[in-house]
């Protein structure tokens, strides 16, 4: 799978999984519904072949250097909007 696949929502999406946010947090912070997350998460699994979210955020980490960024862009990853140690 390309990380190019991934839409820029669905970045989002698994970067706000990887810091722990249920469905419910997810929407709230992106300003849509808990339905349209649902559907996001299921394009995840879809496009990343996995059953989970955790096993969503493990192989966005393994497709990307960093996992994916918040726009879509190299070397800003899951982690960018943490600090780092």
């Amino acid at each position: 799978m390309q990380a190019e696949t991934l839409t820029a929502r669905e970045l989002e999406v698994v970067r706000l999984l990887s810091e722990g946010c249920t469905y419910s947090r997810i929407a709230e912070r992106l300003g849509i519904s808990e339905h349209t997350v649902t559907s996001h998460i299921k394009n995840l699994y879809r496009k990343l072949d996995v059953h989970t979210g955790a096993a969503a955020v493990f192989r966005a980490f393994t497709l990307f250097d960093d996992g994916p960024s918040e726009a879509g862009s190299p070397g800003y990853g899951i982690g960018a909007t943490q600090a780092r140690t």
